[in-house]
């Protein structure tokens, strides 16, 4: 009778403590996101919703890693720009939009960009593959298809700093993942795993180049393809704030350039052979960001994208805000 008693007890009480964890569980009502700072969202809009998130950067370069994954110290370089994103449910499983972009450029030891500049656009269209449910194991999954049109200036430059764009047409498949774990304090941890790989075409150049070419140079840039892996977390503190963390593998093969260079007038010798190779180059990245939502839909970010680990790559810190909002 006592065993009776006792195994009455337990199972009460074993059920008291589900019902009070159940009770602390965070609702997937009660989280409110805008995202982390570099990993989009793999969860597509519902049809007729719109999100506007524009990005105001400063991307401050000060140093380079050679080819051995040296870094050496460089001057302060910043690159003023404005990134933003402007998707459309078209239907539930169906969203597509734009990423403009704007910027303007401070080099070390030559002139800025004569004005705010037009980069180059991309174009995106994203399938969900499946959605997240709460009690599910399966999260939500989307592949999304991604064409950047080459809008910016690159080549004919009066000054290397109006260079905004990279002359090429990239064409890149990505699979996007986001999932929810709930934490033993019952916080929710949303993350994010985006996979993407991009191919450019050829760039006609002609003299100064966003490619490192001179004046009188005439032939073609042949991009390397690139491949980026990025793995996002955000804590749900409280209803308003998320902490948030991307880390972000990018490596890109390398960069040839082939052409001639022809000497200024007067002078009127044959050509000059020119070829450049940037070799194969990788970062890392850690972007650490802080977000308050005033809603479900409309809220804040606040990060910075750190590189100092890397390979024929530029060592940069780059605070950003933006404001995410779903129409």
């Amino acid at each position: 009778m006592r065993r009776h008693h006792l195994a009455c007890a337990l199972l009460t009480g074993s059920v008291a403590a589900a019902a009070a964890t159940a009770a602390t569980e965070e609702s997937l009502e009660d989280a409110w996101w805008t995202g982390p700072m570099l990993a989009p969202n793999a969860a597509t809009l519902p049809q007729g919703h719109m999100l506007i998130e524009p990005y105001l950067y400063d991307l401050i370069s000060n140093g380079r890693f050679d080819a051995e994954g040296g870094r050496h110290s460089g001057p302060y370089e910043h690159d003023v720009g404005s990134q933003g994103y402007l998707l459309y449910g078209v239907t539930d499983r169906v969203t597509a939009g734009m990423i403009p972009r704007f910027s303007y450029n401070e080099p070390a030891g030559a002139a800025n960009s004569s004005h705010i500049g037009v980069g180059d656009v991309t174009l995106q269209a994203g399938y969900g593959l499946t959605q997240f449910e709460p009690g599910q194991r399966t999260p939500a999954i989307s592949v999304v298809v991604q064409e950047t049109v080459p809008t910016g200036r690159y080549d004919h430059l009066e000054r290397s700093s109006d260079g905004l764009g990279a002359g090429a047409w990239t064409s890149a498949l990505a699979l996007y993942s986001q999932d929810y774990f709930w934490m033993p304090n019952g916080r929710i941890l949303r993350a994010r795993l985006d996979l993407t790989y991009a191919v450019s075409s050829s760039v006609g150049l002609r003299d100064q180049s966003v490619y490192g070419t001179p004046n009188g140079f005439r032939g073609h840039a042949y991009p390397g393809a690139g491949f980026t892996a990025d793995a996002a977390a955000e804590y749900s503190l409280t209803r308003h704030w998320v902490l948030a963390l991307d880390v972000v593998y990018q490596r890109n093969a390398s960069t040839r350039v082939s052409g001639s260079l022809l000497p200024p007038p007067p002078a009127e010798p044959a050509p000059l052979d020119f070829q450049s190779n940037s070799g194969f180059s990788y970062s890392i990245a850690f972007a650490p960001a802080i977000e308050y939502n005033w809603s479900s839909r409309i809220g804040a970010l606040l990060g910075v994208r750190i590189i100092e680990i890397g390979r024929n790559a530029t060592a940069t810190l780059t605070p950003a805000v933006a404001l995410n909002m779903v129409f």
